[in-house]
């Protein structure tokens, strides 16, 4: 199915300014609301100077920020919807520099708001049945000692993927089996195949499930239904990314940034243009 296409152009026609941002804020949230004081419907207007709508009779209000990633902040909503435009539209994301000076924001509203977006791309397990992929992979910097398995100074990432389905990916302290097959088993239904490399804790740990494996330590990489090659290729698209945009992600924050190339995977064949799906997220 063929994504909807959003462009700059369109963004600016539709969202000029604070007014045309805050009106469309209230109408996704509360549509043609009916004021409790005197019952008239869709009978609001926006407060000049503030962000609040209040009815015509002056007794009731309501505010399109409060409960959202806006309310607590000064910052124009203009600026708030082009970040999210800017994140939303781009796959290998946006820095906060790049936000400061696209929004013309100090560097630390910049990191602020960025952080605030990757809030509403948070993942949710969901257990389903079909053929899924289980793999580990480190992320962090460089330094000396043991690469991969077993390193210090990475941060192990453990991911589930579900072919043609969706990926959950999450931060842990370690790769044993005690750690990661909570993950999984919120993630994967009985009767389930999951296809892994041959890492020690995979092994008796299905019995509900078929288990494929490949041996990557002998160069096997595909056989049959057994790879692991779309979460390879997954963990190949985050870490090009990071060093690429953000430079250095730190173990604190690294799940936040996971889950926004997760939310990016998830929507790939969603027909709703991801600034519009991105949203629908606040709203």
């Amino acid at each position: 199915m063929k994504t909807e296409k959003y462009t700059i152009q369109q963004f600016h026609r539709d969202f000029p300014d604070n007014g045309a941002c805050l009106e469309y804020l209230f109408r996704a949230r509360f549509g043609k609301p009916v004021c409790p004081s005197c019952k008239h419907v869709d009978g609001y207007y926006n407060q000049k100077g503030t962000s609040a709508f209040i009815c015509t009779c002056g007794g009731h209000q309501l505010s399109p920020k409060k409960d959202t990633i806006f309310e607590k902040s000064d910052t124009d909503l203009v600026k708030w919807f082009f970040a999210m435009f800017l994140v939303a539209s781009n796959k290998n994301g946006v820095s906060a520099k790049e936000l400061e000076r696209n929004l013309d924001v100090t560097y630390k509203t910049a990191w602020r708001i960025g952080q605030q977006i990757r809030s509403l791309m948070e993942q949710k397990p969901g257990k389903s049945r079909g053929v899924f992929e289980a793999d580990e992979t480190y992320i962090g910097g460089r330094g000396k000692g043991v690469r991969g398995r077993g390193s210090k100074t990475k941060t192990p990432v453990f991911g589930v993927l579900k072919r043609k389905g969706n990926i959950y990916t999450k931060s842990v302290p370690n790769v044993a089996r005690a750690t990661i097959m909570p993950h999984l088993h919120a993630n994967v239904a009985g009767g389930s195949t999951i296809c892994t490399d041959e890492y020690h804790v995979y092994k008796r740990a299905f019995p509900t499930l078929r288990h494929e494996t490949v041996n990557h330590g002998s160069k096997e990489y595909v056989r049959g239904i057994a790879h692991t090659n779309g979460l390879e290729g997954h963990w190949s698209q985050v870490k090009r990314s990071i060093k690429g945009t953000y430079v250095h992600v730190s173990a604190k924050w690294l799940q936040a940034y996971l889950d926004e190339f997760s939310w990016r995977y998830n929507r790939r064949s969603s027909p709703t243009a991801p600034f519009h799906g991105l949203l629908a997220q606040v709203t």
